[in-house]
Parts: structure tokens; sequence; C-alpha cells
């Protein structure tokens, strides 16, 4: 029996099972700082732990009352300097770092609201001797302003924001006949353009040709879509409508659709007044409204409604999206869509 015992124990030893070695590293300071971004009027709230040895971490978001975003450190105890932070802010309530479990340390932020997780960035960065900088763990929590918006009736006076989905360097779906997402949606958002126009909405196109944009090179996906909504929170946009063609592997695949987020009172009231315009105009079939968490009908602030036109990857539907007449068609259906939201989304500003 006591051979059993000693051979258990020199297994546990060798597979070096938590809390079997002392933390290697010490957690000596919380720094954070606040940085605004003069586009979209968001701000950035960092907070950086300072180590003394190589870390890792480990995100947990816990929903509730109170929704807190804990943020556990591995491998190292809390120093002298890790302990309560005195920063409150729109989103942050508090913050506080204490001793986990297994020779870690753990940093609790408490929160006004719940966080979608392109709200905030934890990454870990090695010392820096050049710049005299340790090992770290760096926490990036986003506010995103609230947004002004009306909801009166009439297309008079109100600024509507149309983007044409995707565009330079990304061509968006290819039909089997060669044409391009990237050009149908150009060109039905012109047509929306200068109806909306003759109504006497403003309308501000987030791209007028066939370019990205994001006015840097290489950007990443996330920073070519958040250039598009920084275009609806610059100009104040009432609305923010995306313009899309769908594709499937199936190239029977038909109709036309419109996805939403739900964060205002009015994304799914806008979504089901594009959708009805859409398929009265366009006359395929009715896919639906649904929700989905793309990012431009998240992050917008405002009303936002994506809506995929048609399938350009059904070869009927293909020659349909390049035809100026159902490009016209679709172009009336979204007029006509955001008409009646405005029509009935009744309450006046928000």
């Amino acid at each position: 029996m006591l051979r059993k015992i000693v051979c258990l124990l020199m297994i546990f030893i060798g597979l070096g099972l938590p809390g079997a070695e002392a933390a290697s590293s010490e957690l000596t300071s919380i720094r954070w700082s606040v940085h605004n971004n003069k586009n979209d009027g968001s701000r950035m709230l960092r907070l950086v732990i300072d180590a003394t040895a190589p870390v890792t971490a480990a995100t947990e978001f816990v929903d509730g009352a109170t929704p807190q975003l804990k943020v556990t450190i591995k491998g190292a105890i809390p120093g002298a300097g890790f302990g309560y932070v005195a920063l409150k802010s729109e989103l942050v309530q508090g913050v506080v770092g204490k001793r986990a479990p297994y020779d870690s340390s753990q940093l609790v932020i408490s929160l006004s609201r719940a966080l979608d997780p392109s709200e905030y960035k934890v990454f870990v960065l090695k010392k820096d001797p050049q710049n005299k900088k340790p090992d770290r763990v760096v926490i990036d929590l986003f506010e995103i302003p609230e947004a002004k918006f009306s909801v009166s009736p009439g297309l008079e006076d109100k600024t509507i924001v149309i983007d044409p989905g995707h565009g330079g360097s990304d061509p968006g779906a290819i039909g089997p006949n060669r044409v391009y997402e990237k050009s149908v949606t150009l060109a039905i958002a012109k047509r929306v353009e200068a109806l909306l126009e003759q109504k006497g909405a403003s309308v501000v196109l987030t791209r007028d040709n066939d370019r990205d944009v994001y006015p840097g090179t290489d950007a990443t996906d996330a920073q070519e879509l958040q250039a598009r909504v920084n275009v609806a929170v610059k100009e104040k946009a009432d609305v923010f409508v995306s313009i899309h063609a769908n594709a499937a592997v199936d190239r029977t695949a038909s109709g036309t659709a419109t996805y939403y987020t739900a964060k205002t009172a009015y994304d799914l009231r806008l979504a089901q007044a594009l959708q009805r315009g859409m398929v009265l105009a366009g006359g395929l079939e009715d896919d639906g409204v649904r929700q989905a968490g793309f990012y431009v009908t998240k992050r917008s602030r405002i009303p936002a409604a994506l809506v995929e036109t048609a399938f350009l990857s059904n070869p009927r539907e293909e020659q349909l999206l390049n035809s100026p007449a159902f490009q016209q068609k679709i172009a009336v259906g979204i007029v006509n869509g955001l008409e009646e939201y405005f029509s009935s989304a009744t309450g006046g500003d928000k």
C-alpha cells in the first residue's frame, strides 16, 4: 500500500499539477488611462497590470445585476500594488484585484451594463528592456457614446446613412457569371440616395465609388467595418442601412432577407419595414426578418439594419441584381420601407 502511495505522489509531481510549484511572477502595479477617439466620439479605457515575469491571462464575463469582467492572471501572485483601483466611469463601476487559487491573481471589473465580446480586449505583452517596460497584461474597454436620433414621421430633414456593402479590396460575393457584390450594392445605394433626396432626406453614402472605407491600408475587418459605423456617428444619422447581396453553396437558394440587432426600441421595426418594402417592390421570396450580430448593426448606436437583397449565387437572381430595372425596384422598396418606418416609429426624438 505504501508503495502505491509513493508511486501516485511521483506521478502527481511529474504531471506538474496546479499548485505544485510556487508562482514565478508577482503583480506589482495597475495603471490606467483614457484614450478618446475623435472620429466616432468613443473612449477606450486601458488598464495595464505590470508583472515581474511572463504571465498568461484568461477572461470570463459574468452577466447579472452588476455584470463583471473577470481577468485571471495565471502564475502570478498579487504584490503591494495589486488591489483596489480608483477608476469609475459611465461603463466601469469599480475595479478590484485579489488573489486567486493555484498561485494566480484575478482582476474583477464591475460594469454598468453587459459587454459584447467586441467591446473589450485582453492581451499579454512581453518585457521590453529597450523602452523599460516589464511583462504586463493589457485590458482595453471600449465605451461607445449613446446616440440621439429622430423617429418623427416623414423623410424630410432626416439624416440617413446608406452603406454599400464591401468595396475596394473586398469584392464580397461573386456570382456564377462573375457579377461582384460590391458593384451591385453600390449601384443600388446610389439609386436609394437619389430617391431619398427627392423626398427631402439628407443622405450620406459610406462609399460612393469602388474603394475601402477605412482611410489607411491593410485594415483589419473590424477596422473597415468600424469606419462605416463612424460615418453614421460623424453625421449624427437617424438611421443606418447596409446593403448586401446574399450567397449560398446551394445555387437554388433565393429570396430577400433583412437582419437587425436588438439594441434600441426601433431596430426590429426598421428591419420589418425594410423587408416589407423590398419584398413588395422586388417580388422575390420573403426570407424574413432575422436577428443577428453583424458588426455594423451591433456597433451602430442608432437604429440599423442589414438587407440581403437577393442571392448572387443564384444564376437567375444574379441576372436580376445586375439589371438596372431590378436595382431600381429594390431601391424603391428600401425607400418605401424607410418611409413606413418613420411613419410608424412614434414617440418623438430619443
